[in-house]
């Protein structure tokens, strides 16, 4: 079998096809929830500066500018590390799956 063979087997497996679809709208989404989040809080600095720049509490000097950009960095880092799971996890094991029925 070459591999040519190979990658056809694969390519029109089923379970690959739902897999690239499922793999694609779950990427999709946490993209689209990460953008969101991001060109809300521009939209925010561009319409409302002054929220943004209003302190937690009177007299300290940390706003609440600060605490909504760490949000949004650490909003990134937990939608790579939810994303990193499921393809560590069930994406992985279909793909096991696939090359096992290719004869790989």
């Amino acid at each position: 079998m070459t591999t040519e063979d190979v990658h056809r087997r694969i390519y029109e497996n089923p379970k690959f096809q739902a897999l690239v679809k499922r793999r694609s709208r779950f990427a999709w989404t946490l993209s689209i929830i990460m953008l969101l989040a991001y060109y809300g809080f521009i939209t925010l600095i561009g319409f409302d500066p002054k929220l943004l720049g209003q302190p937690i509490q009177p007299g300290m000097v940390i706003t609440w500018g600060i605490p909504a950009g760490l949000g949004l960095i650490f909003l990134s880092f937990i939608l790579t590390g939810i994303y990193v799971w499921k393809a560590n996890g069930a994406y992985d094991r279909a793909v096991r799956e696939i090359l096992a029925e290719a004869g790989q």
